[in-house]
């Protein structure tokens, strides 16, 4: 086990989740709109749309919601058409950030993307010039405070499982897989009994800075809030150190 994922204050993620969970179900809701387009609305049939259930679940949304958000998918013929496109790019001090976004038009995402680098004192970047710096990997992470086993128990049911890596913080484990092994070790666990914040592919940064400027802080947290607040971003990946 090693300690090098910077996740910690577990509670604090959780409860700006809830805050949040609005914008969490626009996300998974167009994340499933997309899958059923590309492979259909049977999950057992259709891997994508097996992922984001699975994500939908440990983001709490109803299987109602989840059901409707597929059946709709399905009837809509491909009336909305969402793009995946991806902004990399430098915040203050040459921190790296990736964001993920899906939207149905790139013109308005682009834009905003731009503004909320420029406000935090940075700017985007080339595609791949940032994203050498990180591991797209499976990435699962369990709260200590609702997990009965101990951490060589869980441990062997996500090596078991085909994880490739486990590690232990203070609040919390994080699991490590191949991103195509994702779904079998989330099973694995689900199956153990074992409850988890999050189950999804991530881009996970080999290593991390520190931010010590006051000011070079402010301005980053300004482009994250900003990221954050967009319905078009789905994820922001980052090496600062927090």
């Amino acid at each position: 086990m090693s300690g090098h994922s910077k996740f910690a204050n577990i509670k604090h993620k959780k409860e700006k989740n809830d805050a949040a969970k609005g914008k969490i179900f626009t996300i998974i809701g167009r994340e499933i709109a997309v899958a059923v387009k590309e492979g259909g609305p049977d999950p057992s049939n259709n891997f994508k749309l097996a992922q984001v259930i699975a994500k939908a679940k440990s983001n709490n949304m109803p299987n109602d919601t989840i059901e409707r958000g597929i059946k709709k998918a399905a009837g809509e013929d491909g009336s909305v058409n969402y793009e995946y496109i991806t902004y990399e790019g430098y915040g203050p001090n040459g921190i790296a950030i990736i964001v993920n976004t899906l939207t149905d038009n790139k013109n308005r995402t682009a834009a905003n993307v731009r503004s909320a680098f420029t406000k935090g004192q940075g700017n985007v970047g080339t595609p791949g010039c940032v994203s050498y710096m990180f591991d797209k990997k499976g990435q699962i992470i369990i709260d200590k405070e609702e997990c009965d086993m101990d951490a060589d128990e869980l441990m062997m049911i996500a090596l078991d499982g085909g994880a490739e890596d486990f590690n232990e913080e203070e609040d919390s484990f994080e699991i490590l897989t191949d991103p195509d092994e994702l779904e079998t070790v989330r099973k694995a666990l689900e199956d153990a009994g074992v409850a988890y914040i999050s189950a999804d592919v991530n881009m996970i940064p080999q290593n991390y800075v520190e931010l010590t400027d006051e000011n070079a802080i402010k301005c980053l947290q300004r482009t994250l809030d900003l990221l954050d607040e967009d319905d078009d971003v789905q994820a922001v990946y980052h090496n600062w150190d927090e």
